[in-house]
Order: structure tokens, then sequence, then C-alpha cells
């Protein structure tokens, strides 16, 4: 087990990786991210610790977000990689 500092929600945010499984509590959705608008919370910093904490670990990572909006509860990095519109646009699009 293991705690990862993930930063941009709020200041404290972490992730917490269990094997092959990251929950990802409000830092990252199946195909969104967590709110940046509560005080505290950065945008940028949110996109970095994706950035650098979440997309380098392996793409069959499951994926476990803190909240369910929609039809797939559940992704994997190599997923949300290729859809998720945050990570496609703000931070491979930035690469």
């Amino acid at each position: 087990m293991e705690f990862i500092h993930t930063p941009g929600h709020t200041p404290g945010s972490c992730c917490l990786k269990v094997d092959n499984n990251l929950f990802t509590g409000d830092t990252l959705f199946v195909g969104a991210v967590g709110r940046t608008d509560l005080p505290g919370a950065s945008f940028e910093q949110l996109l970095k610790s994706i950035e650098t904490k979440i997309i380098t670990l392996p793409p069959e990572t499951l994926i476990l977000p803190g909240h369910d909006y929609g039809d797939q509860p559940t992704s994997t990095i190599k997923r949300e990689m290729e859809t998720n519109p945050y990570i496609t646009d703000f931070i491979l699009d930035e690469e």
C-alpha cells in the first residue's frame, strides 16, 4: 500500500495505490478531474499531480475514483490517457 500526495483538488489530496489499483478520490475521475474552485485548490497543480504521479504508473493500473458520475465506475491509466479530455487536451497536448 502506498499513499501518493496529489495536490490540486485540495492541498492535501492523496491517492492510495494498492497493488495494481489506484484509489484516486477527487483527483481523477473517469473522463474528468476533481473540482479546483475550492479554497486552496489549483487547476495547474492538479494537472501536474496527474502528469507526474498518476499517468506515470503502468497503463493497466485500475482507476477507482471517489465518485461515480457515469455508466463506467472504473477505468485504467491507459483508457484515461486516450479518452479523458483533461489529460489529452491539457497534459499530453503540452508535451
